[in-house]
Protein backbone atom coordinates (compact mmCIF):
# COMPACT_ATOMS: atom_id res chain seq x y z
CA UNK A 1 0.00 0.00 0.00
CA UNK A 2 2.61 2.17 -1.22
CA UNK A 3 0.86 5.43 -1.33
CA UNK A 4 0.43 5.91 2.67
CA UNK A 5 4.40 6.26 3.49
CA UNK A 6 5.14 9.04 2.04
CA UNK A 7 2.91 11.25 3.61
CA UNK A 8 4.93 6.58 5.26
CA UNK A 9 13.63 8.24 13.49
CA UNK A 10 15.47 10.82 13.95
CA UNK A 11 16.07 13.13 10.72
CA UNK A 12 19.64 13.34 9.47
CA UNK A 13 21.19 16.37 9.20
CA UNK A 14 22.41 16.64 5.96
CA UNK A 15 25.28 18.29 4.57
CA UNK A 16 25.19 19.80 0.99
CA UNK A 17 28.12 20.52 -0.69
CA UNK A 18 28.20 22.37 -3.63
CA UNK A 19 28.59 19.82 -5.77
CA UNK A 20 25.16 18.47 -5.13
CA UNK A 21 24.64 21.58 -7.58
CA UNK A 22 25.29 18.59 -10.45
CA UNK A 23 22.39 17.42 -12.45
CA UNK A 24 20.45 14.65 -11.20
CA UNK A 25 20.94 11.11 -12.85
CA UNK A 26 19.23 10.96 -15.95
CA UNK A 27 16.52 8.29 -15.88
CA UNK A 28 16.16 5.50 -18.01
CA UNK A 29 18.95 5.87 -19.94
CA UNK A 30 19.63 2.95 -21.28
CA UNK A 31 22.66 1.85 -18.91
CA UNK A 32 21.61 0.90 -15.69
CA UNK A 33 25.51 0.61 -14.51
CA UNK A 34 25.99 4.04 -15.58
CA UNK A 35 23.54 5.71 -14.19
CA UNK A 36 24.00 4.06 -10.54
CA UNK A 37 27.44 5.19 -10.68
CA UNK A 38 26.17 8.87 -11.15
CA UNK A 39 23.20 8.75 -8.31
CA UNK A 40 26.38 6.99 -6.22
CA UNK A 41 28.37 10.58 -7.08
CA UNK A 42 24.71 12.28 -6.31
CA UNK A 43 24.86 10.59 -2.97
CA UNK A 44 27.94 11.60 -1.93
CA UNK A 45 27.23 15.26 -2.46
CA UNK A 46 24.31 15.01 -0.57
CA UNK A 47 26.27 13.94 2.59
CA UNK A 48 25.94 10.12 2.75
CA UNK A 49 28.76 8.58 4.05
CA UNK A 50 30.35 6.53 1.52
CA UNK A 51 30.35 3.46 3.47
CA UNK A 52 26.97 3.36 2.90
CA UNK A 53 27.08 3.85 -0.33
CA UNK A 54 29.49 1.11 -0.78
CA UNK A 55 27.66 -1.42 0.95
CA UNK A 56 24.07 -0.57 0.42
CA UNK A 57 24.42 -0.16 -3.49
CA UNK A 58 27.05 -2.86 -4.01
CA UNK A 59 26.02 -4.98 -6.68
CA UNK A 60 22.37 -3.84 -7.07
CA UNK A 61 21.28 -4.93 -10.43
CA UNK A 62 18.10 -3.80 -12.21
CA UNK A 63 15.09 -5.62 -10.97
CA UNK A 64 12.65 -6.12 -14.54
CA UNK A 65 9.98 -7.99 -12.11
CA UNK A 66 9.52 -4.67 -10.07
CA UNK A 67 9.14 -2.72 -13.32
CA UNK A 68 6.48 -5.43 -14.20
CA UNK A 69 4.27 -5.12 -10.84
CA UNK A 70 4.68 -1.59 -11.48
CA UNK A 71 2.77 -1.71 -14.51
CA UNK A 72 0.52 -3.93 -13.23
CA UNK A 73 -1.21 -2.29 -10.64
CA UNK A 74 -5.18 -2.11 -10.85
CA UNK A 75 -7.76 0.41 -8.97
CA UNK A 76 -8.80 -1.16 -6.18
CA UNK A 77 -12.12 -1.98 -6.17
CA UNK A 78 -13.32 -4.33 -3.24
CA UNK A 79 -16.29 -2.98 -0.95
CA UNK A 80 -15.57 -2.10 2.14
CA UNK A 81 -17.65 -4.97 3.50
CA UNK A 82 -15.84 -7.14 0.93
CA UNK A 83 -12.31 -6.10 2.00
CA UNK A 84 -13.28 -6.17 5.69
CA UNK A 85 -15.00 -9.62 5.45
CA UNK A 86 -11.83 -11.18 3.86
CA UNK A 87 -9.13 -9.34 5.90
CA UNK A 88 -10.69 -8.86 9.31
CA UNK A 89 -11.89 -12.41 10.98
CA UNK A 90 -9.04 -14.37 10.09
CA UNK A 91 -6.88 -11.96 11.81
CA UNK A 92 -9.23 -11.11 14.91
CA UNK A 93 -7.72 -14.16 17.27
CA UNK A 94 -4.56 -13.59 16.86
CA UNK A 95 -4.98 -9.69 17.18
CA UNK A 96 -6.62 -10.66 20.59
CA UNK A 97 -3.55 -12.29 21.42
CA UNK A 98 -1.04 -9.86 20.50
CA UNK A 99 -2.98 -6.91 22.51
CA UNK A 100 -2.42 -9.38 25.39
CA UNK A 101 1.44 -10.27 24.40
CA UNK A 102 2.08 -6.47 24.28
CA UNK A 103 -0.56 -4.73 26.47
CA UNK A 104 2.40 -3.25 28.86
CA UNK A 105 3.87 -2.03 25.64
CA UNK A 106 1.35 -0.75 24.33
CA UNK A 107 0.05 0.70 27.19
CA UNK A 108 3.53 2.73 27.22
CA UNK A 109 3.54 3.59 23.81
CA UNK A 110 -0.51 5.48 24.00
CA UNK A 111 0.99 6.83 27.55
CA UNK A 112 3.61 8.46 25.02
CA UNK A 113 2.17 9.15 21.54
CA UNK A 114 -1.61 9.10 22.29
CA UNK A 115 -2.61 6.37 19.87
CA UNK A 116 -4.42 3.07 21.57
CA UNK A 117 -3.11 -0.12 21.18
CA UNK A 118 -5.94 -1.92 19.41
CA UNK A 119 -5.23 1.23 16.33
CA UNK A 120 -1.76 0.01 16.06
CA UNK A 121 -2.26 -3.83 15.67
CA UNK A 122 -5.24 -3.40 13.57
CA UNK A 123 -3.00 -1.79 11.29
CA UNK A 124 0.15 -4.64 12.46
CA UNK A 125 -2.48 -7.20 11.27
CA UNK A 126 -3.55 -5.65 8.29
CA UNK A 127 -0.49 -4.86 7.00
CA UNK A 128 1.67 -8.03 7.46
CA UNK A 129 -0.14 -10.41 9.76
CA UNK A 130 1.75 -9.06 12.29
CA UNK A 131 5.42 -9.41 10.95
CA UNK A 132 4.80 -12.54 9.37
CA UNK A 133 4.35 -11.32 5.41
CA UNK A 134 6.68 -8.12 5.11
CA UNK A 135 7.92 -9.10 1.84
CA UNK A 136 11.08 -10.80 0.05
CA UNK A 137 11.95 -7.85 -2.62
CA UNK A 138 15.82 -6.68 -1.97
CA UNK A 139 14.33 -3.24 -0.77
CA UNK A 140 17.39 -1.28 -2.11
CA UNK A 141 17.04 -3.29 -5.75
CA UNK A 142 13.64 -2.57 -5.88
CA UNK A 143 13.73 1.30 -5.40
CA UNK A 144 16.79 2.03 -7.18
CA UNK A 145 14.95 0.31 -10.22
CA UNK A 146 12.18 2.47 -9.54
CA UNK A 147 14.28 5.54 -9.13
CA UNK A 148 15.87 4.82 -12.80
CA UNK A 149 12.62 4.31 -14.64
CA UNK A 150 11.11 7.35 -15.51
CA UNK A 151 7.44 6.96 -14.36
CA UNK A 152 8.67 8.25 -10.26
CA UNK A 153 12.12 8.88 -11.05
CA UNK A 154 12.55 11.84 -8.76
CA UNK A 155 10.55 10.20 -5.71
CA UNK A 156 11.87 7.18 -6.03
CA UNK A 157 15.45 8.64 -6.16
CA UNK A 158 14.93 10.63 -2.60
CA UNK A 159 13.38 7.36 -1.42
CA UNK A 160 16.90 5.84 -1.95
CA UNK A 161 18.87 8.25 -0.56
CA UNK A 162 16.62 7.73 3.01
CA UNK A 163 17.63 3.77 2.33
CA UNK A 164 21.17 4.67 1.94
CA UNK A 165 19.84 7.01 5.47
CA UNK A 166 18.64 4.07 7.10
CA UNK A 167 22.13 1.61 6.12
CA UNK A 168 24.25 4.89 7.65
CA UNK A 169 22.24 5.36 10.37
CA UNK A 170 23.03 1.75 11.28
CA UNK A 171 19.63 0.48 12.33
CA UNK A 172 19.64 -1.95 9.25
CA UNK A 173 21.78 -3.82 6.77
CA UNK A 174 21.45 -3.44 3.13
CA UNK A 175 20.94 -7.20 3.55
CA UNK A 176 18.42 -7.15 6.12
CA UNK A 177 16.20 -4.62 3.79
CA UNK A 178 13.08 -6.89 2.39
CA UNK A 179 9.79 -5.91 1.86
CA UNK A 180 7.36 -5.52 -1.12
CA UNK A 181 7.99 -4.44 -4.27
CA UNK A 182 7.70 -0.64 -3.87
CA UNK A 183 10.46 -0.15 -1.27
CA UNK A 184 7.62 -0.87 1.95
CA UNK A 185 9.80 -2.49 4.45
CA UNK A 186 8.85 -4.04 8.26
CA UNK A 187 6.11 -4.85 9.86
CA UNK A 188 3.64 -2.14 9.16
CA UNK A 189 5.64 -1.44 6.02
CA UNK A 190 7.32 2.01 6.39
CA UNK A 191 8.73 3.67 3.08
CA UNK A 192 12.32 4.86 3.68
CA UNK A 193 11.50 8.31 3.84
CA UNK A 194 8.90 7.83 6.88
CA UNK A 195 11.40 5.14 7.89
CA UNK A 196 13.76 7.88 8.62
CA UNK A 197 11.27 10.50 10.08
CA UNK A 198 9.18 8.44 12.04
CA UNK A 199 10.96 5.15 13.12
CA UNK A 200 11.66 4.97 16.63
CA UNK A 201 14.09 3.05 19.19
CA UNK A 202 11.22 1.68 21.93
CA UNK A 203 12.83 -1.01 22.97
CA UNK A 204 16.05 0.55 24.14
CA UNK A 205 18.62 -1.81 22.37
CA UNK A 206 20.10 1.41 20.48
CA UNK A 207 18.46 0.42 16.65
CA UNK A 208 14.92 1.74 15.34
CA UNK A 209 14.59 -2.13 13.83
CA UNK A 210 11.01 -2.04 12.09
CA UNK A 211 11.77 -6.07 10.61
CA UNK A 212 12.35 -7.70 14.08
CA UNK A 213 11.26 -5.37 16.95
CA UNK A 214 7.51 -5.32 17.55
CA UNK A 215 7.87 -2.81 19.89
CA UNK A 216 9.75 -0.36 17.60
CA UNK A 217 7.57 -1.72 15.21
CA UNK A 218 4.58 -0.51 17.11
CA UNK A 219 5.91 2.38 18.58
CA UNK A 220 7.07 4.35 15.38
CA UNK A 221 3.39 3.22 13.61
CA UNK A 222 2.17 4.99 16.99
CA UNK A 223 4.25 7.62 16.09
CA UNK A 224 3.61 7.99 12.34
CA UNK A 225 -0.01 8.88 13.53
CA UNK A 226 0.67 11.22 16.46
CA UNK A 227 2.84 13.47 13.68
CA UNK A 228 -0.32 13.69 11.27
CA UNK A 229 -2.86 14.91 14.33
CA UNK A 230 -3.80 11.96 16.25
CA UNK A 231 -6.12 13.33 19.08
CA UNK A 232 -5.96 11.84 22.56
CA UNK A 233 -8.98 10.18 24.22
CA UNK A 234 -11.06 10.69 21.15
CA UNK A 235 -12.66 8.17 18.83
CA UNK A 236 -11.54 6.74 15.01
CA UNK A 237 -15.08 6.67 13.57
CA UNK A 238 -15.36 7.55 10.28
CA UNK A 239 -16.48 11.27 9.91
CA UNK A 240 -13.90 12.18 13.35
CA UNK A 241 -10.09 14.12 13.31
CA UNK A 242 -9.04 10.34 13.87
CA UNK A 243 -10.27 9.12 10.88
CA UNK A 244 -9.03 11.40 8.94
CA UNK A 245 -5.30 10.81 10.48
CA UNK A 246 -5.47 6.95 9.47
CA UNK A 247 -6.66 8.28 6.17
CA UNK A 248 -3.09 9.68 5.91
CA UNK A 249 -1.80 5.99 6.76
CA UNK A 250 -3.76 4.75 3.88
CA UNK A 251 -5.73 6.97 1.09
CA UNK A 252 -7.92 4.71 0.54
CA UNK A 253 -11.54 4.18 2.10
CA UNK A 254 -12.47 1.14 2.51
CA UNK A 255 -8.61 0.24 3.47
CA UNK A 256 -9.19 3.12 6.47
CA UNK A 257 -12.41 1.95 7.25
CA UNK A 258 -10.78 -1.34 8.18
CA UNK A 259 -8.63 -0.76 10.27
CA UNK A 260 -10.93 1.70 11.81
CA UNK A 261 -13.91 -1.68 12.30
CA UNK A 262 -10.33 -3.99 13.01
CA UNK A 263 -9.86 -1.74 15.91
CA UNK A 264 -13.14 -1.31 17.40
CA UNK A 265 -13.39 -5.05 17.41
CA UNK A 266 -9.87 -5.44 19.16
CA UNK A 267 -10.65 -2.76 21.49
CA UNK A 268 -13.77 -4.75 23.03
CA UNK A 269 -12.33 -7.60 23.62
CA UNK A 270 -12.18 -11.24 22.84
Amino acid sequence: MMARHFLPLVLFSIAIPLASARAAPSCGNGNFEAWLSDFKTEAAAKGIPQSAIDTGLAGVTLDQSVLGHDREQHVFQQSFEQFSGRMVPPRLKRGHNMMLQYGSALSRIEARYGVPGAVLVAIWGLETDFGVNIGKFPTIRSIATLAYDCRRADMFRAELLDALRIVAHGDLKPGEMRGAWAGEIGQTQFMPSSYVKFAVDFDGNGRADLLHSPTDVLASTANYLASYGWQRGKDWEPGSANFGVIQQWNKSEVYAKTIAYFADQLARGP
